[in-house]
């Protein structure tokens, strides 16, 4: 029997869970070298005094089992915001319960109530199972865009003549 997954907000006392899930996902997206974040860092990213996203956990008993990281956007056709999903994460070994419909339900639940337009997020091409998760939900891909994206290290490239 399924034991439905309880979803709370992180806490700043709980960066250390927050950088423990953002490690995991990233060895399960083959990206963990990527990682730079620090619990310094998401502590002021997230908990400082202009916090740039939100966390959430999805707990079975006392063990936290998955994570959603979102931040709020804006949609100018719509002429609403958004909450934009940027990473979630369910454990493997708890994978196929329901812990990730649970966490995507409790943010479209926060949409409604934040008047939110839609409720948006990327999937990595290669990873058939979250998509065919997705649209299993009724969510439907938005192939017709691709996604761009300066990092830091370019930032200087496009400041300086």
């Amino acid at each position: 029997m399924r034991q439905p997954a309880e979803i709370e907000p992180a806490t700043v006392a709980d960066v250390p869970d927050i950088l423990a899930m953002i490690r995991g996902l990233a060895e399960y997206e083959k990206l963990a070298d990527q990682v730079t974040a620090t619990e310094e860092v998401l502590r002021a990213s997230l908990f400082g005094d202009s916090p740039a996203a939100e966390v959430v956990f999805a707990r079975v008993g006392e063990e936290r089992v998955g994570f959603a990281v979102f931040f709020e956007s804006f949609s100018t056709f719509l002429g609403k915001r958004g909450l934009y999903l940027e990473d979630l994460f369910v454990k493997p070994e708890h994978r196929g319960r329901g812990h990730g419909r649970s966490l995507l339900a409790y943010l479209a639940r926060l949409a409604v109530e934040r008047g939110c337009g839609r409720l948006e997020w990327a999937v990595l091409n290669w990873n058939t199972p979250a998509i065919e998760f997705y649209k299993g939900l009724g969510a439907a891909p938005q192939d017709e865009w691709t996604v761009f994206r300066l990092t830091e290290d370019r930032f200087r490239r496009l400041i300086e003549p």
